[in-house]
C-alpha cells in the first residue's frame, strides 16, 4: 500500500476552534480521513441574532464532516470514542482533554502548539512571545498529556520575530508553519518512527491567557515594553490607555529616539505622524487607535476632526486607582 493510500485510511478526529486551526484542518482533510471535528460551542450572535459558527466548524460543514460541540469534553467524550479514531489531532481547541480520549487512539493524541516548548506553555503563547520581546517563535508538534502542554516533543520549527511584527502577523505565520510542520511530521507518527523528546522542566515558562489588567498600558514603563505590549495584543484583545476617563485602544506604535522629559503618559504632540506620548525613557508614537464608541482609525485621519490643543499636555492614566 502506498504511503498516500495508508494516510487516507487513517481515521482522525480533529479538535480546534479559531482561525489559527483552519489551515491545519484544511490540509488534514486532504491527507487523511477526518471523520469528526470537535469545536467549542457556538456562543456569539451577529446583529440579526444569527449564530456565528467557529471557523473550524464552518470548514467542517463545508466538507460534509460531522461536527461535535460539547460544553465540557471531560464529561461528554463518548461521541468522540464512538468514531473509533486512529489518531486525534488538536490545535487551539480551548478545553482540557480527558484521559479517556488521550488513551484511546493507537497513534496517540498530538497537538499543534504555538511556541517552542518548553517555553510558553498555556493558552496565549503567541501574545506573550511578542510582549516578552522574544526574537524568535515557532510551533511544536507534541504528544498530549494530562498536564498542560507538558507532553513529549515530536518536532519543532522556528521563525524570527521582527521588532515591528504584530500579534495578527505572527499568528497567521505560525498557523501556516504549524500546518506545514504537521503534514511533514504526520507520516513518521503513523509509521512509529518519529522523535519523542521529553521536555526539560527546568526551562518551562508560561503564556497564560491575557487578563483584563494586562491589556492596560502602564506609560510609566520603557518605550520598548510599551511597544511590545501594543503589538503583542494587536488586534485582539487590543492594548488600551485611559485618557480623560475614556478608553483608547492602541493597535500600532513606533519607538522614537526622543528623550522623555514630561511625566509618563503626557501627550507632548499630535500631528499626522501620530500621537507622541512620554514614557519613563523615550517618547513613543501612537499611529493606529480606536476611541471609545468610535471606529478604529489612523491618527493622521483622526486629527482631521479634532482640536489638537484639546489633547496636547493631557495625560494617560497609568497608576492603579485605589479602592475606597
Amino acid at each position: 500500500m502506498r504511503d498516500g493510500d495508508k494516510m487516507k485510511n487513517v481515521r482522525a478526529v480533529f479538535m480546534g476552534t479559531p482561525d489559527f486551526a483552519v489551515p491545519i484542518l484544511a490540509s488534514l482533510i486532504e491527507k487523511i480521513n477526518v471523520v469528526m471535528v470537535v469545536s467549542q460551542p457556538d456562543r456569539e450572535k451577529d446583529r440579526k441574532g444569527n449564530t456565528i459558527y467557529s471557523p473550524c466548524k464552518e470548514l467542517a460543514l463545508a466538507n460534509g464532516i460531522e461536527v461535535y460541540q460539547p460544553l465540557k469534553i471531560r464529561e461528554e467524550y463518548q461521541k468522540v470514542l464512538d468514531q473509533k479514531p486512529d489518531i486525534i489531532i488538536t490545535a487551539a481547541y480551548g478545553q482540557i482533554i480527558p484521559s479517556e480520549i488521550l488513551d484511546y487512539p493507537k497513534y496517540g493524541c498530538i497537538n499543534v502548539h504555538g511556541s517552542l516548548l518548553p517555553k510558553l506553555r498555556g493558552g496565549a503563547p503567541i501574545h506573550h512571545a511578542i510582549m516578552n520581546g522574544d526574537k524568535e517563535a515557532g510551533v511544536t508538534i507534541m504528544y498530549m498529556a494530562q498536564k498542560m502542554d507538558a507532553g513529549d516533543i515530536i518536532s519543532q520549527r522556528k521563525v524570527d520575530i521582527p521588532d515591528d511584527m504584530t500579534l495578527d502577523e505572527l499568528y497567521s505565520k505560525l498557523s501556516l508553519l504549524g500546518r506545514d510542520l504537521l503534514i511533514d511530521t504526520l507520516p513518521s507518527v503513523i509509521e512509529g518512527t518519529n522523535n519523542r523528546i521529553k521536555q526539560n522542566e527546568d526551562e518551562v515558562t508560561f503564556g497564560y491567557n491575557i487578563t483584563k489588567e494586562e491589556e492596560k498600558i502602564n506609560f510609566n514603563d520603557t518605550s520598548v515594553n510599551i511597544h511590545n505590549k501594543i503589538r503583542g495584543l494587536s488586534s485582539i484583545p487590543g492594548a488600551y490607555g485611559i485618557l480623560n476617563n475614556k478608553r483608547i485602544k492602541i493597535y500600532k506604535s513606533i519607538k522614537t529616539d526622543i528623550l522623555s522629559k514630561e511625566k509618563p503618559g503626557t501627550i507632548i504632540n499630535i500631528n499626522s505622524d501620530g500621537i507622541f506620548v512620554a514614557t519613563n525613557d523615550y517618547v513613543i508614537r501612537l499611529i493606529d487607535i480606536k476611541l471609545e464608541g468610535k471606529k478604529r482609525c489612523l491618527v493622521k485621519d483622526f486629527i482631521n476632526g479634532i482640536k489638537k490643543e484639546d489633547y496636547i499636555n493631557e495625560v494617560f492614566e497609568w497608576k492603579k486607582k485605589k479602592r475606597n
